[in-house]
């Protein structure tokens, strides 16, 4: 090596270090703010004035020693400001916009608490690594909780006042129409939906026995919503619905040309499909500037592709991307698909279509 040669080596070594100490701090912050979120410390802390410890603590209810680690973390981090001669911590209303309740699907305290519930499978992943194969959905016991949460801040803020508008059939809602929603979960979308358009109907379909059981318990009081459980891949409903809809269901699904296939057979003919999906481009050169590319694959790699993969399915993967997605859309019988997006759902991709008449 020349010695030009060896000083850029230098430089981009200790570039490197940086890089990586960033990636260990940001780690370890992960899991602080998950559990700033869990605890409520944010939301005790957003639009307080400076406080101690032993202040925050009392007004949380939680121990103040363990309150007070938390807080040495964060300002450490640059997540909070310390005063020193005050021994006080504030939170920044710049930053409270993104860590608390109130900032609905903005809330990045959120999706942060998935590197946790990751790392509780991360054996299981080095084994798939090396044998081949996938971690069943069974192994992440956590997920629908989170998942929950994760849709529920994102229905609340645009189901109505943004997603609705872009469908095809806004007007006929009012009307009366029948909705499915094909992996429901917790079925937030439709009880917001059934609630808002009472002389529709609303079925949500989801394999989970504790997704459904959680979602009938909360539309008890909507006679118009309905939910069963019912594997994607075969529902077996013949042009039975005007509105199908799919929030980032299918990407992680065993078989997703057959539940594709599926859907088509739902609709009565004319009738539209919303399929939700992670914003991302099939191309991998095209994702290397994404701000949260790293995370998508992270997430693809730990849950939705191995989930797939663990029974016997094609692993698709969270960064499937807008032209493999059109492309299964399209083999499915669609037509006219529209790839579009939503003001505070900055994290997906909204593909509408219709089934021929």
């Amino acid at each position: 090596m020349t010695e030009l040669s060896l000083s850029d080596s230098k430089i981009k070594s200790k570039a490197f270090m940086g890089q990586m100490i960033s990636i260990i701090n940001g780690g370890a912050l992960s899991l602080m703010i998950s559990i700033g979120h869990k605890t409520g410390l944010f939301d005790i802390m957003d639009g307080s004035p400076p406080a101690t410890s032993d202040e925050i603590s009392k007004s949380a209810k939680l121990d103040e020693r363990y309150v007070r680690e938390w807080l040495s973390a964060l300002s450490c981090g640059g997540i909070l400001e310390h005063d020193s001669t005050a021994e006080t911590f504030f939170l920044p209303p710049e930053h409270a916009g993104l860590l608390t309740r109130r900032s609905g699907p903005l809330n990045l305290a959120i999706p942060l608490q998935m590197i946790p519930l990751l790392g509780e499978v991360e054996e299981d992943i080095v084994d798939v690594f090396k044998n081949g194969g996938g971690v069943p959905y069974d192994r992440y016991p956590r997920f629908q909780e989170l998942m929950a949460e994760t849709s529920n801040n994102r229905f609340e803020r645009t189901l109505l006042q943004q997603i609705v508008p872009i469908l095809p059939v806004q007007d006929e809602l009012s009307i009366g129409i029948d909705v499915a929603d094909v992996g429901c979960g917790s079925g937030r979308a439709l009880c917001i939906l059934g609630a808002a358009f009472p002389n529709s109907r609303f079925v949500g379909f989801d394999m989970s026995i504790k997704g459904i059981e959680a979602a009938q318990a909360e539309a008890a009081s909507l006679p118009n919503v309905t939910f069963e459980v019912a594997d994607a891949s075969a529902l077996n409903q013949h042009e039975r619905f005007d509105l199908v809809t799919t929030f980032d269901a299918i990407h992680d699904q065993a078989q997703p040309e057959q539940v594709l296939a599926g859907i088509y057979e739902m609709l009565k003919p004319g009738g539209s499909y919303l399929c939700v999906e992670p914003k991302a481009s099939s191309v991998l050169a095209e994702n290397l500037a994404e701000p949260m590319a790293p995370y998508m694959y992270t997430i693809s790699t730990m849950h939705c592709m191995t989930v797939s993969l663990a029974y016997g399915g094609e692993g698709l993967g969270t960064a499937w991307g807008h032209q493999t997605a059109t492309q299964y859309i399209s083999r499915a019988g669609f037509e006219n698909i529209e790839i579009t997006g939503v003001k505070d759902d900055r994290s997906n991709s909204y593909f509408i279509s219709r089934r021929a008449k």
